[in-house]
């Protein structure tokens, strides 16, 4: 449950002022942010106990930010003054207990040496007018501190799952992606932005599916540059984000911006981004998840031509950063065109995060929509290649009521059903936000070690003087042999290894005799880091969200 919002109108001149001054001496960085490093070693000057510390974190950083701003900071001096008077801290403590203006600024101890830039907290005891006192709760005894045989990462500094993933990928997993170039065949590497990004839901189909309309239906009104219509209106990728007034921000800005997670799309070139552009608005529903709205998929290969940039791989890119992605139908037009199935196919990993909407279905009587029903099926079954029957939701899903005279009142309380289904589906989307980044991130580490050993195994291939232009030619055309050579060496499970047609066609730009060979110690890292480093983490923060 988020804090009401607090503003510095609550206080008195004198309280602003103090709280200012505090936040600034607190942020070491001077970047309006405070760190979990800096806010352990401030916030342990109140004595509290360390549960206390960390649940005074949790509610500060209500949206699970990994920072605190000034409006959080003094929530978190709000809650220490609360508990050093001796209540418990929850997160409807500042909502039920007495007007806030009259609250004393927590008692910290040791604030005088602080600020002057000397070190209050150093062994358990702080310098106070001279003399050293035994302090009851110091930095380094924020998080537990236990022995462990493999893991080297200290994880005392961290206060959110977000920031020890960070942490994790700078230390451990990123050096392993650029010694194996997997940033520049796989994937950009990741910046600080994609961690803190909220969660993403894309709008997949083909025009006039009523992608647009259904992100109208959620948000109950348009979003800007919004067009809806019969025939194709959106024709870039829109997303739709939280922002303080109604703007549309140009495609090139927004991949250069450092607080967005879209600066790796500049890899797809001018010609994408000029069909990319962000929508702000303010509203409570994207204060907690990001909408994608994407062009209509139009017939195949004409289709294909005529865009000027790499359609399935950015559908690939946002898929990665999803964590839901809707495929929506319209019961009139069920054809799966050859650029769909390309699109479909390129969800592959991701079949976890698809959901299928059957929308319109209001369109049709009962009987008919029993046959659309199974058509679609059937459809799907030949396209997603699985043997297990995907999850099609049926509703009409725009702002109109259902059109009981089509459907009848079986199928109007049917499609009620739906609907709620698919709306608690997107409803709890935040609240698994945590887990989907620990999976994202676990299945980025596994990638980038099979990626690893295919790389160092192409390179053990080539040969040492003569022929290597021959051979490396060899090798591309024979890489399903190789991928089964790797498999089978290192034990690796078939599923997780990258589709063979792509990664042919990035390998055919580079050199391989230019690769790196095996390094048994960098992957020895992260495994390490996924069996014993991010289980510690979780271990640590298990009371925490992200």
């Amino acid at each position: 449950m988020e804090i009401p919002p607090l503003t510095m109108n609550s206080y008195s001149k004198e309280s602003q002022k103090m709280y200012q001054t505090w936040f600034n001496i607190a942020d070491s960085d001077g970047d309006g942010r405070l760190t979990g490093k800096d806010a352990i070693a401030f916030f342990a000057m109140s004595n509290l106990s360390k549960p206390e510390l960390k649940q005074v974190w949790a509610i500060a950083d209500s949206k699970r930010q990994g920072f605190l701003g000034l409006k959080e900071f003094i929530t978190a001096m709000q809650l220490l003054s609360l508990a050093q008077e001796g209540h418990e801290l929850t997160s409807d403590l500042l909502k039920n207990t007495y007007h806030l203006e009259t609250l004393s600024p927590p008692s910290m101890e040791g604030l005088d040496t602080f600020v002057e830039g000397r070190v209050p907290i150093s062994n358990g005891h702080s310098e106070i007018n001279g003399s050293t006192q035994p302090q009851t709760t110091s930095a380094k005894s924020f998080f537990s501190k236990k022995s462990r045989n493999k893991s080297i990462t200290s994880f005392e500094a961290i206060t959110s799952v977000v920031d020890g993933l960070k942490m994790l990928y700078n230390e451990k997993l990123k050096p392993l992606e650029a010694t194996y170039r997997f940033n520049d065949l796989v994937s950009p590497a990741l910046m600080s932005s994609d961690f803190d990004a909220k969660p993403m839901v894309m709008l997949l189909g083909q025009y006039s599916t009523g992608k647009t309309t259904f992100i109208k239906h959620l948000l109950q009104c348009n979003y800007p540059g919004a067009h809806i219509g019969p025939e194709p209106t959106t024709d870039r990728f829109i997303v739709v984000m939280s922002g303080p007034d109604e703007r549309n921000i140009p495609g090139n800005s927004v991949a250069v911006h450092a607080d967005m997670p879209f600066t790796g799309l500049t890899s797809f070139g001018g010609s994408f981004l000029s069909k990319f552009e962000c929508s702000q608005m303010p509203h409570p529903l994207l204060e907690h998840i990001t909408l994608v709205d994407t062009p209509g998929v139009l017939s195949g290969e004409k289709q294909r031509t005529q865009r000027s940039y790499d359609f399935t791989g950015v559908v690939s890119w946002f898929a990665a950063k999803c964590d839901l992605i809707l495929l929506l139908f319209d019961p009139h037009k069920l054809d799966i065109s050859d650029e769909f199935k390309r699109v479909i196919s390129s969800l592959r990993g991701h079949d976890d995060k698809i959901r299928v909407v059957l929308n319109k279905a209001d369109q049709v009587d009962t009987q008919h929509l029993m046959r659309v029903y199974g058509a679609l099926m059937w459809s799907l079954g030949k396209v997603l290649n699985t043997p297990e029957v995907a999850r099609v939701y049926i509703g009409s899903f725009d702002q109109k009521p259902v059109n009981e005279a089509a459907v009848g009142p079986v199928g109007k309380e049917l499609f009620e059903k739906e609907q709620d289904d698919l709306l608690q589906d997107l409803i709890d989307i935040p609240k698994r936000a945590c887990d989907r980044r620990i999976n994202e991130f676990v299945k980025r580490a596994r990638a980038v070690k099979i990626h690893a050993y295919i790389i160092s195994q192409l390179k053990k291939e080539m040969p040492a003087l003569m022929g290597k232009e021959k051979t490396q030619k060899k090798l591309i055309a024979n890489l399903d042999n190789l991928f089964a050579k790797v498999q089978r060496e290192f034990h690796l499970p078939e599923g997780d290894f990258p589709d063979v047609d792509q990664f042919r066609e990035a390998l055919a730009r580079y050199n391989m005799d230019e690769f790196e060979k095996l390094k048994p110690k960098m992957i020895q890292t992260v495994d390490d880091m996924l069996g014993y480093d991010i289980p510690e983490l979780l271990k640590n923060l298990r009371n925490l969200n992200c």
